[in-house]
């Protein structure tokens, strides 16, 4: 594209000076350049972020599809249960859809009353998706705090939420040189190749395959804070724990020794015993 930022030539309107050339400006072909092709309309992914039971007679699961196409009368399994149904309507605000998209927020209910809850996954039927509690990714910290591998965070993987702990790093990537470095934190703005561990398995997609499931973000446990941002690369096994690669705050051994005191029909566990399994 002939342009001058300087004269303004073909950066909002087509310039006279350019008769020539029969293409848009600039301006114009960023507002209308198709970017459909960029998602991923084969593997079904449609994160539950809630279960709406208004009545007894309606069970649907919204939430707003990740990838795929999703239809009516198409098989469909619950992930992590892996239990399999058949999807019967696909309700929205303006009424029921033959076909959904990716990027549509719906409504889907199901032939089966399953059993399924916030953070749960519907996929195809025969879909072979992962379930692991440990995986590596390529981790951008975003806070002043700087990132230490072994701390607990929380996590918000697509719907989920759940805690875990960046188990290690494995390289530092430099942003100028794509070199990797070893490193043992992460300050503001680097990014690092890492291994995630979290406390339950939750089904796992490489960002590259599918960037809406694919993706998380990692919370600061005390002030809620989001203090990074992630790209699943792969799974990873998980490795053995060690309570000496825990860095348990000490308002929380203490609230748990006070928890253990005085609510002993709670059954809590003593927190610096729990990695010792």
């Amino acid at each position: 594209m002939p342009m001058s930022a300087l004269e303004g030539d073909n950066v909002v309107n087509a310039s006279e000076r350019t008769p020539w050339y029969q293409g848009e400006p600039l301006l114009e072909l960023l507002e209308t350049v198709e970017i459909v092709h960029d998602q991923n309309l084969s593997d079904l992914r449609l994160p539950v972020q809630y279960v709406n039971r208004p009545n007894l007679d309606f069970r649907g699961y919204c939430g707003t599809l990740a990838a795929g196409i999703l239809r009516p009368g198409q098989k469909v399994k619950a992930l992590p249960s892996g239990k399999t149904s058949t999807v019967e309507r696909l309700v929205t605000f303006d009424g029921d859809l033959e076909v959904a998209y990716p990027g549509q927020a719906i409504t889907v209910t199901l032939e089966d009353e399953l059993d399924i809850s916030r953070g749960d996954w519907l996929v195809e039927a025969e879909a072979e998706v992962p379930l692991s509690n440990a995986f590596t990714a390529d981790i951008v910290w975003m806070h002043d705090t700087p990132m230490e591998a072994g701390k607990l965070y929380d996590f918000k993987l697509a719907t989920r939420d759940l805690s875990g702990e960046i188990r290690t790093i494995e390289h530092q990537i430099d942003v100028n040189t794509l070199e990797h470095h070893p490193a043992e934190r992460l300050e503001l703005n680097a990014i690092g190749h890492c291994r995630v561990e979290l406390t339950s398995a939750v089904p796992v997609d490489d960002y590259r395959q599918s960037p809406g499931t694919g993706s998380f973000i990692v919370i600061d446990r005390l002030t809620n804070v989001t203090v990074g941002a992630g790209m699943i690369r792969g799974i990873a096994e998980a490795q053995a724990r060690s309570t000496t690669q825990v860095d348990w705050e000490a308002f929380e051994i203490e609230l748990n020794a006070l928890i253990r005191k005085h609510f002993p029909h709670w059954e809590a566990k003593d927190v610096r015993e729990l990695l010792k399994r």
